[in-house]
């Protein structure tokens, strides 16, 4: 029978994939979006539950230096003029603090925990441990880059799915909750379709992105490309620099 994949809403016979945990998935051929049956995703009172069991904090320093990864690599594209917003920050919000402890304005919002009147746009958006969790990514993506004003930041860290071998092993399949996997050719996808100026991204988890204000016109062109003697070439260099930083 025919499936619509989530993400890209292609429709057509996607290839079944087994997880560690035994669950059923399935694999878009369009965008390579490994996404749960929906008759294996947990009931919302289950899964808030769950995440309610999370002991995350700022004291917790295994925590902090989790976020760092995100945090340290995304950093030198932010300045204390902004203002941002922790997408998904769960019931203990961390990464906003340490997010503020530089000077720099963001508030926090979860769908379950935290449901802040948003105040967008904002200049940047942290979605950290998030997107594995969207029963709806298209949706849900959609909403966040709708939040984020042109020319603004977007860092997102989700383990990311690298072979199909690989992933009938994967430690991160045997959490219920999540139930969207991304490869990254889905990254790829995600900022063709958003309009997404790809920034900096690891090997496995993190990928930061601009939101470009104008689409651009032919692949590598347009207005959020980083050109000779852009300041923003600065800005990546540093970047590198902060994954060297992290990877030791």
């Amino acid at each position: 029978m025919p499936v619509r994949c989530p993400l890209c809403r292609a429709t057509g016979d996607p290839t079944d994939v087994r997880g560690a945990d035994g669950r059923g998935y399935h694999l878009c051929s369009a965008c390579r979006l490994i996404f749960a049956d929906p008759r294996h995703h947990l009931p919302a009172g289950e899964e808030k539950a769950r995440y309610a069991n999370h002991r995350n904090s700022a004291g917790n320093r295994g925590y902090v230096g989790f976020l760092n990864r995100v945090l340290l690599p995304t950093l030198p594209y932010l300045d204390k003029s902004m203002r941002g917003l922790d997408y998904g920050c769960g019931p203990g919000p961390t990464l906003s603090r340490l997010v503020r402890r530089r000077g720099i304005a963001c508030d926090d919002y979860d769908p379950l925990f935290e449901r802040r009147p948003l105040r967008p746009p904002y200049d940047f958006i942290f979605s950290t441990e998030c997107f594995e969790h969207f029963r709806s990514p298209d949706r849900d993506i959609r909403r966040i880059c709708g939040l984020l004003r042109p020319g603004g930041v977007l860092a997102v860290m989700t383990e990311r799915w690298t072979t199909i071998e690989r992933f009938a092993e994967w430690h991160y399949t045997r959490d219920p909750t999540h139930v969207s996997f991304y490869h990254d050719r889905t990254f790829d996808y995600l900022g063709q379709r958003h309009g997404l100026e790809p920034l900096w991204r690891d090997e496995d988890r993190v990928a930061v992105f601009r939101k470009m204000r104008k689409r651009p016109s032919r692949p590598g062109g347009g207005e959020g490309a980083v050109k000779r003697g852009d300041p923003r070439a600065e800005m990546t260099r540093k970047a590198r620099l902060c994954r060297q930083i992290t990877t030791k």
